[in-house]
C-alpha cells in the first residue's frame, strides 16, 4: 500500500464518517416545535407506574389534571451561577448566568416550562395506601420570601417546602444551592406524627420536548451532538434519543445508585440518587399542550415510617454545563459519560484522555487555542518513531520515482509483471511500501476523538484564541484557517511520491486538498487549528526527510 492509497483510504473513512453523522442527524431531527404558549404544562402523576423495587408499595394513584399553581407557591432563587424558578415539586425554569445564549439574548435557559421549549425537573411521592404529595400539587413554601438570593459571603442558601397530610404525616423538602455549583441538593424528610405507619416511595423525573439546534448550519457540532435521555446502571451507560421513545418499548430497569439525565450540546440536567438507593429507571411519553414530552425517571427508594419516627432520602439535581472538573468532583460513577464525547466507548475514553492533557496545557498557557497547539506538539513527539518511518519510506519512494517510471514504461499494461518488478525493486533498495501506512491509520482515531472532544467541551465554548477566532467551538468566520489548511495539504501532496500511481488515482489526489479544504471550512475552529498545526509540522518533517533520504548526495553526507 503506497502513500496515495493510504491517503485515499483516509479520505474515504472521513467521508464515510461524515455521511454517517449526517444520516444520524437527519434520523434524529426533532419535530417542529408546537406553537408557543405561556401555559405551564404538566406530566400527569398517574403516568408514574408502580415500582418493582422490593418493599415498595404497589400501585400508583390516579390524579386529575394539574391546576395552575398559585403565584404564591413559586420561589425564585439566584446564586452566582444559577437563577431558578421552582415550586415544591418542579424546577420549571433555570438560567445559566455564566453562559450567554444564542445571539446574546440573555443567559442560556436550560430548563423552561413553556410548551414550545418544555424541559423541567420534577419530584414527588407515590403511595397506594396513604396520601402523598406529587410534583403536581401538595408542597407549599415553608418560608415567607418568594425571592431568595445567595448573600454576599454566604456559601449556601436553603429553600424549604412542606407538605402536611391529614394523617399527621409531614414531608419537608429542602433545596440547597451552593456558591459556584450547578448541583442542587434535594432532601426529603418524612416525619410521622400520626398513629399509623406511613409508607411510600419517591420518584424523580425529567421531562422534555425536542428542541431544534440553535446552530444548525452545515457541519454544525450542535447538530451532531446527542440529544435525548441517558442513564447509568452502575456498570453500563445507556441512552435513548427522542425518536426512539416512540419506536422502542418503555424502559423499566432496576438499578442501585446510578443516575438519569437529559443531554444536549454543552449542557444537561440529571438526577443523582444516593449510591446505595434501590431505584427503577423508567422511560415514558406524556402529553403536554401542543405535543408530548419524553420522560426519564427513577422511582424509589421505598420509605416506611412508623408512628413517632422519621426518615429521609436525598438526591442531587444537576442543572448546568458539562464541566469536567465539577462533574468529576461529584465522585459519581459514570457521570463523566454525560459529557458524551461519543456513543462509542473507545472514542469516548480516548477523548477523555486528550481532554485531560489539553486541560493541563491550558493551565500552563491560559489560552485554549495555544493549548491545542501544544497538544499537537505532544502528539507529534509521541508519534516521532512512526513518523520517522513514514517519511523515510516516502523519501525513498520519491528517490525511486525515475526507476518506477522506467519499469512502468517497460511492462506497459502488464500489471502483474509490473507488480513483480516493483516488489523486486523495493526488496533490492530495502524500501518498505507499507512504511507510511501505520502513522496515518493511528491518526484517524485520534482525529475522530479530537472532533468529539473539541465539539463537546463546554470549556471551549466562546473561548477565544487570537484575533478573529473568538469561539473555538464555532467555525472560522473568515475561513482563514481552512485556507491555510488547503495550502498545507496542497504542498504536502506535491511532496508525495506519485510514481507508479494509477492516472485516475492521481487525478483524484489533485482534488483532495480542495475537497478537504471545503469540508474543514465548516469544522469547529479548534479542530481546524489542530489540523493546520499538525499539517505544518508534518510538512516540515517530510521536507527534512526528503532532503536527508531522497537525495543520494545528502544521504552520503
Amino acid at each position: 500500500m503506497n502513500q496515495t492509497r493510504v491517503f485515499l483510504v483516509f479520505a474515504w473513512l472521513m467521508v464515510a464518517t461524515l455521511l454517517w453523522m449526517e444520516w444520524g442527524k437527519e434520523r434524529a431531527a426533532p419535530p417542529a416545535p408546537p406553537a408557543a404558549s405561556r401555559a405551564v404544562p404538566a406530566v400527569d402523576a398517574g403516568a408514574v407506574p408502580s415500582t418493582p423495587v422490593a418493599g415498595a408499595v404497589p400501585g400508583a394513584p390516579q390524579s386529575a389534571a394539574r391546576p395552575a399553581p398559585a403565584a404564591a407557591g413559586v420561589v425564585t432563587v439566584q446564586t452566582d451561577v444559577l437563577r431558578v424558578v421552582l415550586d415544591g415539586g418542579e424546577v420549571r425554569q433555570a438560567d445559566l448566568l455564566a453562559y450567554p445564549g444564542a445571539e446574546a439574548a440573555g443567559p442560556v435557559r436550560l430548563l423552561d416550562a413553556d410548551a414550545s421549549r418544555y424541559f423541567v425537573a420534577q419530584s414527588g411521592w407515590i403511595s397506594s395506601t396513604n396520601p402523598a404529595p406529587t410534583h403536581q400539587a401538595g408542597f407549599v413554601p415553608a418560608g415567607a420570601s418568594r425571592s431568595v438570593a445567595l448573600a454576599d459571603g454566604a456559601e449556601r442558601v436553603d429553600v424549604p417546602f412542606v407538605w402536611t397530610g391529614a394523617n399527621g404525616v409531614t414531608i419537608r423538602r429542602t433545596y440547597s444551592f451552593a456558591r459556584g455549583q450547578y448541583t442542587v441538593q434535594v432532601r426529603d424528610e418524612v416525619i410521622n406524627a400520626g398513629s399509623a405507619p406511613w409508607q411510600g416511595f419517591v420518584y424523580r423525573q425529567l421531562g422534555r420536548v425536542p428542541r431544534a439546534p440553535a446552530n444548525s448550519g452545515p457541519m454544525s457540532a450542535e447538530s451532531y451532538s446527542f440529544q435525548g435521555a441517558a442513564w447509568f446502571t452502575g456498570s453500563d451507560y445507556e441512552r435513548r434519543d427522542y425518536e426512539d421513545y416512540a419506536d422502542e418499548p418503555p424502559l423499566s430497569q432496576p438499578v442501585t445508585g446510578g443516575w438519569i439525565a437529559m443531554l444536549q450540546h454543552h449542557f444537561f440536567a440529571a438526577w443523582i440518587p444516593e449510591a446505595r438507593d434501590a431505584t427503577t429507571v423508567q422511560t415514558a411519553l406524556a402529553p403536554i399542550p401542543g405535543g408530548q414530552a419524553s420522560i426519564i425517571r427513577e422511582v424509589g427508594p421505598a420509605v416506611a415510617v412508623a408512628p413517632g419516627q422519621r426518615a429521609e432520602t436525598r438526591a442531587r439535581l444537576w442543572i448546568g454545563p458539562k464541566l469536567v472538573a465539577q462533574i468529576q468532583a461529584q465522585k459519581v460513577p459514570g457521570l463523566e459519560r454525560a459529557i458524551d464525547y461519543s456513543g462509542i466507548s473507545v472514542f469516548a475514553t480516548l477523548a477523555g484522555w486528550l481532554y485531560a492533557v489539553l486541560s493541563w496545557l491550558h493551565g500552563l498557557t491560559g489560552n485554549w487555542g495555544w493549548a491545542i497547539v501544544g497538544l499537537v506538539v505532544l502528539i507529534k513527539l509521541a508519534l516521532i518513531p512512526l513518523a520517522n518511518a513514514q517519511y523515510r519510506s516516502m523519501a525513498k519512494m520519491r528517490r525511486l520515482q525515475p526507476k518506477l517510471a522506467q519499469l512502468k514504461e517497460r511492462h506497459g499494461e502488464d500489471r502483474q509483471a509490473f507488480g513483480m518488478a516493483q516488489m523486486e525493486l523495493f526488496r533490492k533498495e530495502k524500501v518498505n511500501p507499507l512504511g507510511g501506512c501505520l502513522p496515518i491509520l493511528v491518526q484517524m482515531p485520534i482525529f475522530l476523538a479530537l472532533y468529539w472532544m473539541l465539539s463537546e467541551s463546554v470549556e471551549l465554548r466562546h473561548a477565544p484564541w487570537i484575533g478573529w477566532i473568538t469561539d473555538l467551538t464555532a467555525r472560522d468566520p473568515y475561513f482563514v484557517l481552512p485556507a491555510v489548511n488547503l495550502a498545507v495539504m496542497y504542498l504536502t501532496q506535491k511532496l508525495t511520491p506519485m510514481a507508479g500511481v494509477d492516472p485516475m488515482q492521481q487525478k483524484m489526489m489533485q482534488f483532495m486538498p480542495l475537497v478537504f479544504g471545503v469540508m474543514f471550512a465548516f469544522f469547529p475552529a479548534g479542530l481546524v487549528l489542530y489540523w493546520v498545526t499538525n499539517g505544518l509540522l508534518s510538512l516540515a518533517q517530510q521536507a527534512y526527510f526528503l532532503r536527508k533520504y531522497g537525495d543520494p548526495k545528502a544521504k552520503a553526507a
